[in-house]
């Protein structure tokens, strides 16, 4: 038989009202009163009823997480990450994967509203959303905090990592290899790869290159995408002018060009050179190992979770907006144009 707060409250001699007050926090308890509800919580091993514990606190210590994908190792290491934060606060997580689709992501946010999570963070959003003011309205009336590559003029709480720096100093290592010829591989409407695409184009202006290319590989965070890239990649490099190096907007997609090249016997990265995006795991265990953008998931991560908290418990309401560096991480896939066959 279930232990209960009646029965808490007859070990420690007091009444049901005081273990209610200890427990939620909400009126003064005399410290020795506390110390023995505390003791008779612990030998009787009781669990409150979180169901009803909420609806005096009006807190029910979820946390909404919405990712665009989950195959996409990025998104999952983050989870984990901010999870951990959470976690050590008291709060558990409700975690919801929108596939990258609009219309899915306000119905599953609406979903975890209608069940009172105590606030939301939200992972790359859409871009169609973030546009039509879904978000800003949002945040008006539950803590919140989206995590993206650039906030521009929203009105809600980012903590954003800086992309657009992130794959300028991709290129610009490929130019110093000497590439001159580089495709860019990128999957459907959002803001990311938005953000890296208009970098690529105007660094083929600047330079002048004379080559541009843009693959799109459909939803890039879906392990689909591997295949689907692969598939793309082979076409291009079996026939016309063949680009030396590919920029990839996630490791996924990366993968997807190596695992085309393998197939076609083109040596990575004596014959082309490919980098990805994220610095996942996933790129430290690929036959070359990758070159990748690392976007410093741990502290995204900690500074997502911690911020939230913080609106949360002092209802902070001045607006949030921080950018964390990036870095680029050099391992084996990428060499001299030189070496290259042209």
């Amino acid at each position: 038989m279930p232990v209960t707060i009646n029965d808490v409250a007859k070990e420690a001699g007091v009444s049901i009202t005081t273990v209610s007050r200890a427990l939620n926090n909400n009126y003064p308890v005399k410290e020795d009163t506390r110390i023995r509800i505390e003791k008779a919580i612990e030998k009787l091993n009781y669990k409150p009823n979180i169901a009803a514990r909420s609806l005096i606190t009006r807190k029910t210590s979820v946390i909404g997480i919405v990712v665009p994908g989950i195959t996409n190792l990025f998104f999952p290491t983050l989870v984990e990450i901010i999870e951990g934060f959470l976690t050590r606060s008291g709060y558990s997580i409700s975690l919801c994967n929108t596939g990258g689709e609009a219309l899915k992501e306000v119905e599953l946010i609406n979903q975890m509203m209608s069940r009172q999570v105590d606030g939301l963070i939200v992972i790359d959003p859409s871009l169609e959303n973030l546009d039509n003011g879904y978000f800003d309205e949002i945040s008006k009336s539950l803590p919140m905090i989206v995590v993206n590559g650039f906030p521009g003029t929203h009105k809600c709480n980012f903590v954003s990592y800086d992309e657009e720096i992130g794959s300028r100093e991709a290129f610009m290592y490929l130019l110093e290899l000497g590439h001159r010829k580089i495709a860019f591989v990128r999957g459907n409407k959002s803001l990311s790869y938005d953000i890296k695409e208009k970098v690529y184009k105007n660094i083929v202006k600047s330079n002048g290159l004379n080559y541009e290319k843009v693959l799109h590989v459909g939803k890039g965070n879906s392990i689909d995408v591997v295949e689907r890239t692969q598939e793309q990649i082979e076409e291009l490099l079996s026939g016309g002018e063949r680009p030396t190096a590919f920029f990839a907007c996630n490791d996924l997609m990366a993968v997807g060009v190596v695992n085309a090249c393998n197939r076609l016997g083109i040596s990575i990265p004596v014959e082309i050179s490919v980098i990805g995006f994220d610095n996942t795991l996933i790129s430290g265990i690929t036959h070359p190992k990758l070159t990748s953008v690392d976007l410093n998931i741990s502290e995204i991560g900690r500074r997502a979770a911690l911020e939230l908290i913080d609106i949360i418990d002092n209802r902070n309401k001045s607006r949030i907006k921080f950018f964390l560096e990036t870095s680029l991480i050099v391992r084996d896939s990428c060499g001299k144009v030189e070496s290259a066959s042209t």
